[in-house]
């Protein structure tokens, strides 16, 4: 076995909730090993980009409890930025992968682990191939779409965050005789919007795998209005296109395109069809903060333990991954190659077709 002394550790995509829980697990493990020092690299691979690098020690002093109730990531992050085609004033893209693989070389790093989701750690893992470096992964996504692991960080939080929004809609549209529709994250998969519209009780739920048509919107509304109920809740995948196929995105600073007004498209088509009242509620970022669920906070620290024995033992190339209840290791090379995307014929979809709600198809 190798002998490690300094583990590296950054965060890389967007943020969520229990990055911080991770970032806790792996210093108090690495302390137990006796000897092992963690430093934390801030902005992920930016911060290997810096001149001098960003990075500073953490101390198992630092995680009295306070961070792991705590969103967000005490190191930063970054979802731009690819060190292989990193974008420059002028527009042109540049190769930079071997300042990353420098500056890891500058902190004396013994092995690397990269928190993210299936972009972040195709790019890590490929940086670690180039470079040699030691790296394991952990999946960290709100998405949960990651292949060999049944649960990534970050989506338990995100999921009740949508869970709580249609709580608390619920109330307004019986009161105002409403159509609330709700648009949350999902950027390839429907995993957020059918869990979560299963949980709360929403009437349609609307995911990128499974194509809609308003007309059976509108059906399943009126039915609802045909049985006495004066609202109906709506949740939509923020992936989903319009009817004709077109992706509804935003343009943001510096040319890049975001997901982000189905909801609106949605709730307009409903109200033409069948007359109601319609709003919509965006809640965004809402998904990825807050304080992580007790299901974050534990597969947090089941990845960050186990993520530190992996490089003891000097298994690296590997993510680790939860199935069948237990903690477990796979090649990262699989892992990023799998997209675990909704399954139409899987068990949520048929218990949300069991409980009648409507999925646009029927």
């Amino acid at each position: 076995m190798p002998r490690i002394g300094k583990i590296g550790i950054l965060t890389s995509g967007g943020d969520c909730a229990g990055l911080n829980a991770v970032l806790r697990a792996v210093v108090l493990r690495a302390a137990q090993a006796g000897g092992v020092e963690v430093v934390g690299i801030s902005q992920g691979t930016a911060g290997l980009l810096a001149r001098p690098v960003e990075a500073a020690p953490l101390d198992p002093t630092m995680f009295t409890g306070t961070l792991l109730r705590s969103g967000g990531t005490i190191l930063g992050t970054t979802n731009r930025g690819d060190p292989f085609a990193y974008p420059m004033a002028g527009g042109q893209r540049i190769d930079r992968s071997q300042e990353v693989i420098e500056g890891y070389r500058s902190l004396g790093l013994d092995a690397l682990i990269g928190v993210g989701g299936d972009g972040s750690l195709a790019i890590l893992r490929r940086l670690a191939q180039q470079g040699g470096m030691n790296f394991v992964g952990i999946p960290k996504t709100i998405d949960n779409d990651l292949g060999h692991t049944e649960v990534s960080i970050g989506y338990a939080t995100a999921l009740g965050v949508a869970t709580d929004g249609l709580d608390h809609l619920q109330a307004t549209a019986a009161s105002h005789s409403r159509v609330m529709v709700m648009e949350v994250m999902g950027r390839d998969a429907g995993h957020i919007a059918l869990n979560a519209g299963i949980a709360g009780g929403a009437d349609v739920i609307l995911i990128p795998e499974i194509p809609y048509a308003i007309d059976r919107v509108a059906a399943k509304i009126e039915d609802l209005k045909s049985e006495g109920r004066n609202f109906a809740l709506v949740i939509v995948a923020e992936a989903v296109k319009t009817e004709a196929g077109e992706a509804v995105t935003q343009s943001q600073a510096g040319g890049a395109m975001t997901y982000g007004g189905i909801g609106y498209f949605i709730a307009k088509r409903i109200s033409e069809a069948t007359g109601a009242e319609t709003r919509v509620t965006v809640l965004g970022h809402l998904q990825r903060g807050g304080t992580p669920t007790a299901r974050d906070r534990l597969m947090a620290s089941i990845f960050g333990v186990h993520a530190v024995e992996l490089i003891l033992r000097g298994a690296f190339d590997r993510m680790v991954a939860w199935s069948g209840r237990n903690v477990i290791d796979v090649p990262l090379a699989d892992a990023i190659a799998e997209f675990r995307a909704v399954d139409p014929a899987g068990p949520m979809v048929r218990t949300a077709r069991g409980l009648g709600i409507c999925l646009g198809d029927a």
